[in-house]
């Protein structure tokens, strides 16, 4: 009985040290079109070690924000109707482990076809994965992205 116990006790250690050391990597942004400005309004989350490592600069410089502005620009493209967007960032705010970046893109009229390249973090981490979340005219769709998918599109 005392084997059995020491046994399952080894397994569930090994269990739980599989856990600590695997960590996580992804980022979330959020899609919403505002109809009245025709407005595609952007957030993303992404987490705060995790950028400042992939953009090799400390978190805690007064330049943090301003190169994770420029870093999710060079990483991330729209496309309304095959027509490239150009985006415009709006704001973005450190809080704490996550780093919140808003940006839009103006004069969408319409969607039939959104199409994204999120290619955020893929570069520094291999088991990155991004997801989008779009709200259109109360229709909901979810992309994801990864290495090796970096471009997604969805129809309305």
């Amino acid at each position: 009985m005392k084997i059995k116990l020491y046994i399952s006790g080894i397994f569930t250690l090994l269990v739980l040290m599989s856990f600590i050391s695997a960590d996580f990597y992804s980022s979330m942004t959020k899609v919403d079109y505002i109809d009245g400005s025709k407005t595609l309004k952007f957030t993303t989350k992404i987490n705060t070690d995790h950028i400042a490592d992939a953009i090799k600069i400390n978190k805690s410089t007064a330049g943090f924000e301003a190169e994770v502005k420029k870093y999710v620009n060079n990483n991330f493209d729209v496309y309304v109707n095959n027509s490239p967007k150009t985006l415009t960032f709006t704001g973005s705010q450190v809080s704490g482990e996550t780093v919140w970046v808003y940006f839009e893109a103006g004069g969408v009229a319409d969607i039939s076809s959104l199409k994204i390249k999120n290619t955020i973090l893929l570069g520094a981490f291999p088991k990155q994965i991004n997801l989008v979340n779009i709200a259109y005219k109360g229709k909901q769709k979810t992309m994801n992205f990864q290495r090796g998918k970096e471009v997604n599109e969805v129809s309305f």
